[in-house]
């Protein structure tokens, strides 16, 4: 590090030193408390019944997608033009019949593998931005540069297990090309786990090629390398992009999870207990599809549901329904055996604000205590998921930090119990100097990098910032220290020889 690096740090960057010296990188959260339910296994019980008799009576369609159509044919299901029904229960017995409650997935540096299912937690950055937010250019359409930028942080940041899929749109690249500097920035620029392309098929095969370059054809054939997201087009219809892309992966013995995605009063009925019963329908209906293809295929039941503004129609985020939502689909992800992904740092608000931190908050805490194993858009949404921003990122990202030290839950060894130090500190006398202090001084409570808990003198004399600004300066510091992590040269080489030749093979295109 430079002299001019280190003067312009100043005591931000002491203080974020400090902090850093004393975190313990895990590769992905271990709950230890029980989840959090508000429902009895009979009421449970009615939403899978109800589950079954939307799947049975009413079906689900698969829009152009013949292949799937063809394969629940062969299975026992009703087929009459697009729309499938169900015989109840079969969903059900062949997702149970196949697919792992748990699995891993490798990344390129094997210490940062992630477990999905059982007691594991995986935090993810948002997804799907088209603009991104920084409090010196506001609000702009994605780039190249912003999604490596954010693949960098989450790669630096040691509260991130995964690297995420789409973190923003690149905007400045072409549709049908911008799908091999994404996989790419995440192959090179982090060595973590990553999401792959869904939005077409072959986008989707061009994924699994890459990874074969990087982790070679054979360990791909057996190991699940990449993850990607397959959004159902609610209400209760598949279509045949996110179905070919889905068809893609597991093909390939790639991961997905079938997510339906749910603004309830819209696109379900408006009561938590039908948007569950539908979102479970539709997974299902998803999850059974993708083990036709290729039983044993890694999936998970995702959810996505929020609730809207009855006056305006606009999606609102971090309201009580959807929270209990959450919950609700995480017991019900349990009883079927499946991992489960929901949850996120979720806001509608346009800037990082208090807005955002208790809506986010809001959504945070059902996530952590009812259970969700994959937490997609953890870190950095904005403005109901238009926006990617840059101090929201930081500040999600510390949130985070909190979480990974309350999710191990209390400490009852020795040292936690820390009965020496009552039995060796007199009566009235503080444990500030005491032995057990000094040697848990580093690591006994969570310290954030960004929050100020200084005097005011001393805040207002160090420029009176709030939040926002500290975390703006803290982006930019991680960037500017960010060092890649070490890939091997002929692979790279190969990697992005790979990509120029399909990039050449065809014109470019906006869609």
């Amino acid at each position: 590090m430079t002299e001019t690096r280190r003067r312009s740090g100043g005591r931000a960057a002491r203080q974020a030193a400090r902090m850093h010296a004393h975190v313990e990188r895990v590769p992905f959260l271990t709950r230890t408390l029980a989840p959090f339910e508000v429902l009895s296994e009979e009421g449970l019980a009615t939403l899978e019944e109800n589950a079954e008799r939307i799947l049975s009576e009413v079906g689900i369609e698969f829009h152009d997608a013949p292949d799937a159509l063809e394969r629940f044919a062969g299975a026992g299901a009703d087929v009459q033009g697009e729309r499938v029904r169900f015989p109840p229960g079969l969903c059900r017995s062949l997702v149970q019949a196949t697919a792992p409650s748990q699995f891993t997935q490798v990344a390129r540096n094997r210490s940062n593998d992630v477990v999905f299912g059982g007691q594991g937690t995986i935090f993810a950055p948002a997804y799907g931005s088209p603009f991104v937010r920084d409090l010196d250019g506001g609000r702009r359409y994605g780039t190249i540069e912003d999604f490596r930028n954010f693949v960098k942080l989450a790669y630096a940041s040691p509260w991130l297990h995964h690297s995420g899929g789409t973190v923003c749109e690149p905007v400045d690249v072409p549709v049908n090309k911008r799908h091999f500097d994404m996989v790419y920035a995440h192959l090179r620029y982090s060595d973590k786990p990553f999401m792959g392309s869904v939005t077409r098929p072959e986008r989707a095969r061009d994924t699994v090629d890459m990874a074969r370059i990087v982790f070679g054809r054979d360990f791909v054939d057996e190991h699940t390398v990449v993850f990607s997201l397959i959004n159902a087009n609610s209400p209760l219809v598949w279509d045949a992009t996110m179905l070919g892309a889905a068809q893609a992966y597991a093909e390939a013995n790639q991961a997905v999870m079938m997510t339906p995605f749910i603004l309830a009063g819209a696109m379900s009925p408006s009561t938590v207990a039908a948007t569950c019963a539908q979102t479970l329908a539709e997974s299902l209906a998803g999850m059974a599809y993708v083990q036709l293809v290729r039983p044993g295929a890694p999936v998970v039941l995702g959810s996505f549901a929020s609730s809207i503004s009855m006056q305006s129609g606009a999606p609102t985020f971090g309201t009580p329904e959807p929270a209990l939502v959450l919950y609700v689909m995480a017991a019900l992800a349990r009883r079927l055996g499946v991992p489960f992904r929901s949850g996120g740092a979720l806001t509608g608000s346009k800037i990082a604000d208090a807005q955002a931190a208790y809506e986010s908050a809001n959504t945070m805490q059902p996530t952590m205590l009812g259970g969700v194993n994959f937490v997609l858009h953890a870190a950095g949404w904005l403005e109901g998921g238009l926006s990617m921003g840059y101090e929201k990122f930081v500040l999600d990202a510390d949130q985070l930090g909190m979480w990974h030290a309350f999710a191990p839950g209390v400490d009852l060894s020795e040292n936690g119990q820390a009965m020496d130090a009552f039995l060796t500190n007199e009566p009235g006398k503080h444990f500030l100097g005491h032995p057990h202090t000094l040697a848990n001084f580093e690591s006994a409570f969570y310290r954030s990098p960004v929050a100020d808990n200084s005097s005011f003198e001393q805040w207002e004399s160090e420029g009176a910032k709030d939040a926002a600004a500290r975390a703006n300066a803290l982006w930019k510091r991680t960037l500017v220290e960010y060092e890649a992590p070490p890939i091997d040269d002929a692979v790279d080489q190969e990697l992005r020889e790979w990509v120029e030749r399909r990039k050449a093979s065809f014109p470019d295109a906006s869609e």
